[in-house]
């Protein structure tokens, strides 16, 4: 009963707003909920009566429109207009809200309203005997948010903390992998940050009716790690599609990314550390990632496969030459990405391989070396980079009035959200 209630209050405000347009916009229930209705007077307008309910996990839709009181001819005839409009039933998703309106004068639904996404509906209505389908897209509202923050730990922690009034949780997460792409050619976030860096990134966000946010394209962002500013504009150089460049204008690409891994999270850095399990201080000469089995492992430059296969300790390990000399390594692998082998030719960012534990692991981690003439670097220094290609000379002037002007709007100071404009 409580539950039910709770899922009768959250439509109740959207049916109201609506209902004189005759215009459905289901919010998403929880999909845990028991169906509620709710009844819909206005003066000058008829009473409506509004069903809500959810798809369970292995039903029907057939079986949920008879339940919400369709005859089983009328839900017969509503799926086969829906499937003549827009809808795909072998698509449909358990938890897919539904919305069936009738007169409040009539035990017979007369439209019925599934929302195929969070952007999109499909109203499907009765006239006499006769169903018909249509397809609604709902407009989002766009507009420029700044957010910055400070890193007390990490920058997950950092945007949560910054942005959790303004932006849910999968905007946040979405905002954080976007800036970590942003640099991931300058910045690896897992151990790069240091406790009080700083942030500050300019980013779309668009809002559907239904209250969905999502975030669209970094505009700009500014990073200051142990004090070094490193800024990044977005800008679209000639015919080639928009890349973003840092405040001298040398591209944000490089010959290398920082980490093999784009979810990244670090066990143990390059340096002394008592071995898992061999025991004792022995020198670790690589960096440890912690993720979990089968996260994919990326080649971090171009370069050619030299070695695919055990490696002792090690266990599936993968060894990779680069233009420049370098060589990467990569152990503890769970298995190798299909169709390669000794001699093939990988991108940077290619999936290479796939996280595991085996040879002397304690847990799925990947292992990651770079060696340099043959001896192991720190990753850290060893593919520390300054930028890439600068802008073209007959574009520097274009440029620079972009990045002054966007950069402008991150030189004021920003705590949390804070809206610039609207679309």
């Amino acid at each position: 009963m409580k539950s039910a209630l709770i899922r009768f209050g959250s439509f109740a405000i959207l049916a109201l707003v609506l209902a004189s347009a005759i215009r459905l916009t289901p919010q998403l229930p929880d999909p845990e909920r028991k169906p509620a209705e709710l009844l819909v007077t206005q003066a000058a307008t008829p009473s409506w009566k509004l069903r809500f309910d959810t798809l369970d996990r292995g039903e029907s839709l057939r079986s949920l429109l008879v339940r919400g009181g369709l005859t089983a001819d009328d839900a017969q005839a509503a799926l086969q207009a829906a499937a003549a409009s827009a809808l795909d039933q072998r698509k449909i998703p358990a938890g897919m809200p539904v919305t069936i309106k009738s007169a409040a004068a009539d035990s017979l639904p007369s439209e019925v309203t599934l929302q195929l996404a969070i952007d999109r509906l499909l109203h499907i209505r009765r006239d006499g005997a006769k169903w018909t389908g249509e397809e609604e897209h709902l407009p989002w509202t766009t507009d420029t948010i700044v957010v910055g923050g400070t890193i007390a730990s990490n920058l997950y922690d950092a945007m949560n903390a910054s942005a959790k009034e303004a932006l849910p949780n999968s905007a946040r997460q979405q905002l954080a992998w976007s800036l970590a792409d942003v640099y991931e050619y300058r910045v690896d976030m897992s151990r790069d940050l240091q406790q009080g860096d700083e942030f500050k990134v300019v980013a779309e966000r668009s809002v559907a009716p239904t209250g969905a946010v999502r975030i669209g394209k970094v505009i700009a962002a500014t990073f200051k790690l142990s004090g070094n500013i490193i800024e990044a504009v977005r800008f679209s150089s000639g015919d080639e599609r928009a890349e973003y460049f840092d405040q001298a204008g040398k591209s944000m690409r490089a010959a290398f990314l920082r980490a093999p891994l784009e979810f990244r999270r670090i066990s143990s850095v390059f340096g002394g550390r008592e071995h898992p399990v061999l025991g004792g201080w022995r020198m670790h000469k690589g960096t440890d990632y912690a993720a979990a089995k089968g996260t994919p492992v990326r080649a971090i430059g171009d370069g050619v496969i030299v070695r695919e296969g055990w490696g002792n300790g090690y266990g599936n390990m993968l060894e990779i030459r680069h233009r420049n000399g370098f060589v990467t390594r990569y152990g503890h692998l769970s298995r190798f990405a299909s169709g390669l082998h000794v001699g093939s030719h990988v991108g940077i960012g290619e999936t290479v391989a796939f996280v595991g534990a085996t040879g002397l692991a304690t847990g799925p981690h990947l292992h990651f070396e770079v060696l340099v003439n043959g001896q192991q670097r720190d990753p850290r220094t060893a593919l520390k980079q300054t930028g890439g290609d600068p802008i073209p000379a007959a574009e520097r002037s274009a440029f620079e009035q972009v990045r002054d002007r966007l950069l402008a709007s991150l030189d004021a100071p920003v705590s949390g959200v804070t809206k610039l404009a609207v679309h």
